[in-house]
């Protein structure tokens, strides 16, 4: 998996200990949520392969996995079946693939990626990997934004139809934050609105959104915003809170918190729009945070299993 962004950042988080009795992840009639609480351990820090993570996942109360598609792709069928059969013993799901492809640097590195993702698009269809996605870099010092999108519809077109080959939905990050607009010479695609422009030129059945309740907060966006999307337009979800002492525009993308630890963020707002739209996919955390990094994998876990059960329930309350 192409990792996503380094831990860097100074922000503070508070670890708990983990909410005893585990959340049910079934909906029903009267709102109840159907999204399920996922771990993805690279995002807390956690150093873990994909057997460890199953079993943090399942020890500290998660409902999903994320998935490895290089691992799984060094499996043989009967691995491939025993590691399932582990999965659904442990009472667990699987959550969203990261896109094993490359496909921001030059030709040559794409094409190299793309390559290989028919193999690791069969082996995550073998292990009943259904969800894939990545992030779109908001600014270039080389392309401007026509030539940007003009690169971004071809080449995520191309990743988009060997995944829908294999039963998997794939989907689009964009990054809200200002500071991370004004880095570089030409803006992108850093808006709900504008990623719903790259998504109709892609033209591919199956490709939809990562939603990230950070990047929808630095983004300017609302609850209002969310209940444009249906379920089918949502692939995965990432749930972070924002550090308190600067404004939305101050906001640094690699210098986040866990959910619920300031507050700045409305986290049972959003969440309550996924609710509303019935999202039925993963939701992890990706705080990015050096102090939750810097925990063991158990008291990692444990902190984030708590702070995501407390927004679930707050949304769920509201």
């Amino acid at each position: 998996m192409i990792p996503r962004r380094k831990f860097l950042t100074t922000a503070a988080v508070t670890a708990g200990s983990l909410l005893s009795v585990r959340t049910g992840r079934a909906a029903d009639s009267s709102g109840k949520r159907q999204f399920t609480l996922s771990l993805r351990a690279s995002s807390i820090g956690v150093k873990a392969d994909q057997r460890e993570a199953m079993r943090l996942a399942a020890r500290h109360g998660f409902e999903a996995v994320t998935p490895d598609p290089g691992f799984l792709t060094k499996l043989s069928d009967t691995q491939i079946s025993e590691l399932t059969d582990r999965l659904n013993s442990l009472d667990l799901v699987w959550g969203a693939a990261g896109l094993p492809v490359e496909y921001r640097k030059d030709e040559a590195t794409f094409r190299e990626g793309l390559a290989g993702l028919p193999e690791k698009a069969a082996a995550m269809r073998a292990a009943g990997v259904t969800r894939v996605g990545t992030w779109v870099t908001p600014a270039s010092d080389d392309l401007t934004y026509t030539q940007n999108m003009k690169q971004h519809a071809a080449r995520l077109s191309r990743c988009a139809r060997v995944l829908a080959d294999h039963g998997q939905r794939f989907g689009l990050e964009y990054v809200g934050p200002q500071t991370s607009l004004i880095s570089r010479r030409y803006p992108f695609v850093h808006t709900m609105a504008e990623t719903k422009d790259l998504i109709a030129a892609i033209g591919v059945d199956g490709v939809g959104f990562i939603l990230d309740s950070w990047h929808w907060y630095t983004a300017g966006e609302t609850v209002d915003d969310l209940l444009t999307l249906t379920n089918r337009d949502v692939v995965a979800c990432d749930l972070n809170d924002a550090p308190l002492g600067r404004t939305r525009e101050q906001q640094i993308d690699n210098q986040r918190e866990l959910p619920m630890a300031t507050g700045v963020i409305d986290l049972a707002g959003f969440l309550g729009g996924l609710i509303e739209i019935g999202y039925d996919g993963p939701v992890r955390a990706e705080p990015f945070n050096q102090p939750l990094a810097a925990m063991d994998n158990e008291a990692a876990c444990a902190a984030t299993a708590e702070a995501m059960k407390s927004a679930f329930a707050l949304a769920e309350r509201a």
